[in-house]
């Protein structure tokens, strides 16, 4: 996916199990993470970041969604239990993840795996890609995207 480029609208159901659509959101900007699993302990640090920003991220206008490949089950036990104040996307299939290219070859105990490499992206209120963050660290990811945002 390229800078600048539109997004591709996608519909993925929520930890209510609900369909969502990136459609929804159009004319806010869209902060989308990715990470691995739910509940582990790199994804949990940079979920309650989002979680701990999310006031300042609202106050900007912007709309958070985290998508992993975890059942919207899964999702809605993670969400409740960091009391995560955003929407969680469960893409079981990994169809967004492929569309965001978030997919790679890991090696989890000597055996290499597809994963999803934590990624995330801002969306404009346009709806095209603005920024891209790569093999994000979970430490401090969620102040750097607000300071992203408040830049503009």
């Amino acid at each position: 996916m390229e800078l600048h480029a539109p997004v591709p609208n996608f519909t993925l159901h929520d930890d209510t199990d609900q369909p969502r659509s990136l459609e929804e959101f159009r004319g806010k900007p869209v902060v989308l993470f990715f990470y691995p699993k739910a509940d582990t302990p790199g994804c949990t640090l940079e979920a309650c970041g989002f979680r701990d920003t999310f006031g300042k991220l609202g106050e900007a206008g912007v709309v958070v969604l985290g998508i992993s490949r975890d059942t919207p089950k899964a999702q809605a036990k993670f969400r409740a239990k960091y009391e995560l104040p955003y929407t969680l996307l469960a893409d079981t299939e990994a169809k967004v993840c492929t569309l965001f290219g978030v997919l790679k070859e890991k090696n989890m105990y000597g055996k290499k795996v597809m994963g999803i490499e934590r990624s995330t992206f801002l969306i404009g209120p346009d709806g095209a890609l603005a920024r891209v963050w790569e093999k994000v660290r979970p430490e401090g990811h969620a102040e750097e995207v607000l300071a992203a945002v408040r830049q503009g």
